[in-house]
């Protein structure tokens, strides 16, 4: 079928619409949300394993906040950035861009004044221009400026929404974590109203990174762990997603996606497009979504996982070995002494070197003696899904 067409949107965080469960978590952070818009400043961590869908819940919270509530949304990806004033500039300057086309954008405009330069082809976008010191100057008074900006908007928005995301370069900064605590102390000993709700986004690495560097931080943020799919959950995405684009999918083949997916939405969007992309019609049969999920190992593996991990997997010895220990679906766990036994005397050679070389490369990490884990269910689902590959591939 089309691939422009396809219902699903691997590589992406999911469109609004077509965004699947989470049901408590959802409330919980639009509670926050509505706290704010109290006066109430409230700050949480949203975090999860890779792939379980952190961006997407939190712009699907930024979309439920602009409709239903006198909320300033801004959804502020710090991807490279390592360094505070950067961060806070990135911060103000998306401030900016949201409100373009908002009724709003003339208080927005007039509040940065001078600092607003067009830019792009027919200079029909804007960017904040602050130069190092100037921005080192907004991180230091923080609060005061975002509560003269609120105080500005007056009726149009009553309260802000910062999402920050993709803080992996911040983590390790001192200087980001000192001031997310500094930033909480201000607004801790004012008398006054801050609503102001800010989610930051992360991996709970990338928390335990700040916390290392600043420990109060640990009784700051409302912590907000995003679980995997249920298999219901996992089901009524691929059912809903694939009815909104008139494709049907039968029970069986949808119990065969559900098990692949390991409620992972990365995922889902990934084995859900491949399926699309490898059937002739509506019509989905079972020899397509397999075909799919084949094509899928691939797609996974060359995009959600290290590059060094793919190629060092693609050792025969390698592979014969990924082949015996992923052989239970979706075991993140596993113990040396029980795989040893399914290798032959040939594997059993170089066991101790895969297995280094899987560790360095972050692909397993050891827990207690003799015994290993994968780091997370993407990885355990792609080994898995290589090994059925593999299989499938020498049955054809």
């Amino acid at each position: 079928m089309n691939p422009e067409s396809s219902p699903f949107s691997p590589g992406q965080p999911v469109p609004i619409e077509f965004f699947s469960g989470r049901e408590e978590e959802v409330e919980r952070l639009r509670s926050m949300v509505k706290a704010s818009l109290k006066g109430r400043f409230k700050i949480g961590f949203v975090t999860g394993e890779r792939g379980i869908g952190k961006s997407s819940l939190a712009s699907f919270i930024k979309h439920l906040a602009e409709r239903e509530e006198a909320v300033a949304g801004c959804h502020i990806f710090l991807g490279g950035v390592q360094e505070l004033p950067e961060a806070v500039r990135k911060t103000f300057d998306r401030l900016l861009k949201e409100s373009v086309e908002k009724p709003w954008y003339d208080k927005v405009r007039n509040f940065f004044g001078d600092h607003v330069r067009k830019v792009g082809l027919f200079s029909v976008s804007v960017e904040l221009e602050l130069s190092p010191k100037e921005a080192q100057v907004a991180a230091d008074g923080f609060v005061p400026s975002l509560r003269k900006l609120i105080a500005d908007l007056g009726e149009d928005r009553k309260a802000v929404l910062l999402i920050l995301d993709d803080i992996n370069g911040l983590a390790t900064s001192p200087a980001f974590a000192n001031w997310l605590k500094s930033v909480v102390d201000d607004i801790a000993t004012s008398e006054k109203p801050f609503p102001v709700c800010v989610l930051v986004v992360g991996l709970e690495e990338r928390r335990q990174e700040l916390i290392e560097r600043q420990p109060s931080l640990a009784r700051v943020f409302q912590l907000i762990d995003i679980a995997p799919w249920s298999e219901q959950e996992t089901r009524d995405f691929y059912r809903s997603s694939f009815t909104s684009a008139s494709a049907k999918v039968s029970d069986e083949n949808l119990s065969m996606l559900v098990r692949f997916t390991g409620g992972l939405p990365v995922l889902a969007h990934e084995i859900g497009d491949a399926v699309w992309r490898a059937s002739d019609t509506p019509e989905i049969s079972g020899k397509e979504v397999w075909t799919g999920i084949v094509n899928a190992a691939d797609i996974v593996g060359r995009k959600l996982l290290k590059p060094q991990v793919f190629e060092a997997i693609r050792s025969e010895r390698y592979r014969s070995i990924l082949r015996k220990m992923a052989e239970e679906p979706f075991s993140l766990k596993f113990r040396r002494s029980e795989l040893a036994q399914r290798l032959s005397a040939e594997e059993q050679e170089v066991l101790g070197n895969f297995l280094l070389r899987m560790r360095k490369l972050g692909a397993l990490i050891p827990e207690g003696r003799g015994a290993y884990r994968f780091p997370n269910r993407l990885h355990a689902l792609y080994f898995w899904m290589e090994t059925q590959r593999s299989r499938h591939d020498d049955k054809a």
